[in-house]
């Protein structure tokens, strides 16, 4: 009768729990899921009035600093086109005069960071979201879902006149091709705005997370101040 080997039996669970692990890893990454399951995404909301230059400032984090961009307002046009269900709901939305629930753009954000971070092999995990928050809702509706899985680092507000926003957008209409770039939609913006999300900036300044930097300058002087913002994040 063949002896027993104690050592061998070891080696051989040993050798079936490292073959299991590596098995459950490779399913987990095949399937998007990341084995780090504390890991948060650092998150830094850039607000600021139409033409204040939130899209421009990013656009240079995102290249020099290598934090991802996301635009609330590109992710529901780019979603408004895909056919999708939830574009159908927006859609019917917009015609009928109505705001887009906090819910949809909180789920696109979501979907859109967790799909960057999965497509970065879990390296990416810093994000800047331009245009968003914009009402009292969207914060709830994100504390709702994202508190557990995203940190946000601070609000950078761009602080700027309307009549020098007016005069950047009626520019930027001459290139764009953007139909809310002209007087009248400007002008119903900039109400939308001090309505609904200058409130927002107020709430998160008495919170001490709002950092503001005077935009009346050239691109560059204004993001040498932006950028000094994120170090040490």
């Amino acid at each position: 009768m063949p002896s027993f080997c104690p050592f061998s039996a070891f080696l051989f669970l040993s050798s079936a729990s490292a073959y299991t692990s590596y098995i459950r890893r490779k399913a987990k990454r095949a399937m998007g899921i990341t084995c780090s399951k504390n890991k948060k995404f650092q998150v830094v909301f850039i607000l600021g009035g139409p033409g204040a230059g939130k899209g421009t400032q990013c656009e240079m984090l995102s290249e020099k600093l290598g934090w991802a961009h996301l635009s609330a307002g590109d992710l529901l046009r780019a979603e408004r086109k895909s056919g999708s269900d939830l574009a159908e709901i927006i859609n019917a939305k917009i015609s009928a005069g109505q705001i887009v629930p906090s819910s949809i753009t909180v789920t696109l954000l979501k979907n859109a960071m967790e799909n960057i971070y999965s497509e970065s092999g879990s390296n990416q995990t810093k994000f800047l979201i331009d245009g968003f928050p914009r009402s009292a809702e969207n914060c709830s509706v994100w504390e709702e879902k994202m508190a557990t899985s995203s940190n946000l680092e601070f609000v950078l507000f761009l602080d700027l006149s309307e009549d020098i926003m007016t005069g950047r957008l009626l520019e930027r209409a001459k290139t764009s091709g953007r139909n809310d770039d002209n007087l009248e939609i400007i002008r119903k913006r900039f109400k939308t705005f001090r309505d609904e999300s200058m409130p927002i900036v107020d709430m998160y300044e008495k919170k001490g997370l709002v950092k503001t930097i005077v935009a009346d300058r050239s691109v560059e002087d204004v993001y040498e101040e932006v950028q000094a913002l994120f170090k040490g994040i």
